[in-house]
């Protein structure tokens, strides 16, 4: 019986060396992600990022419950510059950027969907010192907060097109819709428009479009949702559609073009990271 069992052990051995291989043992990245850097100390809860013109960078921020700061990030993840602003952090979600250079900072987090006044900061980088503000309340809402199977007010994913911002909802109830809200760039109060929405089973944290504007990309964790071949920014969803699994890149939280057939990405707590479309 003890020379039958070294004898099956032996074998085992033999087997591994020579099957085993280690490329296929290992949980690999997917093609096209690459690693840049761990987010510097300061950013313990990147939320969102965009990316900066003339290649100088891009900037990013924390979650709810840290300062209302932005951290400009040279390309390489290293902080060259921390922008403390005089504007509430009641839970900054995501950063968008206009084709004149301003800035927008999501104040759209709402988790338990009982916030009746959301807002929208538009800074302009020339002079941080005087943001104007978008403040709005959605539409469709009636309950503050609504049962929980409506519970979908929380927004995360914000990008801007053409003079308006559009908003992409997280749905915390029935986690099975995606809703497209608009709203105009100027400040002031506004009421948020619902002009679609979309099955997606997945809790979407972060939205860009193309500078072209035919790509739309939505960020969940551990995914990203690609829309080839959009015809409107708010009907991005019915352009060509794939999904590519981020293994290995933690809680992905922000998105952004940096040309059109590339993507910054940030994990909450996490790392930066590029990503080829390609």
């Amino acid at each position: 019986m003890i020379k039958i069992f070294f004898a099956f052990i032996t074998i085992l051995a033999i087997s591994y060396y020579f099957l085993w291989d280690p490329l296929v043992q290992k949980t690999s990245a997917p093609a096209g992600l690459e690693k840049v850097s761990a987010l510097p100390g300061e950013i313990p809860e990147s939320s969102g990022i965009e990316v900066l013109p003339k290649s100088a960078g891009y900037l990013t921020h924390n979650d709810a419950g840290n300062k209302p700061n932005l951290y400009q990030l040279d390309k390489n993840g290293k902080l060259v510059k921390t922008i403390k602003l005089s504007l509430p952090n009641v839970d900054w979600e995501d950063l968008a950027r206009d084709d004149e250079g301003n800035i927008y900072i999501a104040d759209t987090g709402n988790n338990k969907n009982k916030r009746k006044e959301l807002a929208i900061y538009k800074v302009n980088p020339k002079d941080y010192s005087k943001p104007e503000a978008i403040r709005f309340s959605y539409e469709d809402q009636k309950d503050f907060p609504p049962s929980k199977k409506e519970m979908n007010f929380d927004c995360e994913a914000v990008f801007w097109h053409a003079g308006n911002l559009y908003l992409i909802s997280k749905d915390r109830g029935m986690k099975e819709t995606a809703k497209i809200y608009r709203l105009s760039d100027k400040p002031g109060q506004q009421q948020a428009k619902l002009i679609g929405s979309h099955k997606i089973r997945a809790g979407i944290t972060g939205a860009d479009i193309s500078p072209n504007g035919d790509k739309v990309v939505l960020l969940s964790v551990g995914r990203l949702h690609i829309f080839s071949n959009v015809k409107s920014p708010g009907k991005f969803y019915e352009g060509q559609y794939r999904e590519v699994k981020l293994t290995g890149a933690g809680q992905t939280e922000g998105v952004a073009f940096i040309n059109p057939e590339s993507l910054v990405i940030t994990s909450e707590g996490g790392n930066l990271y590029r990503y080829s479309l390609n």
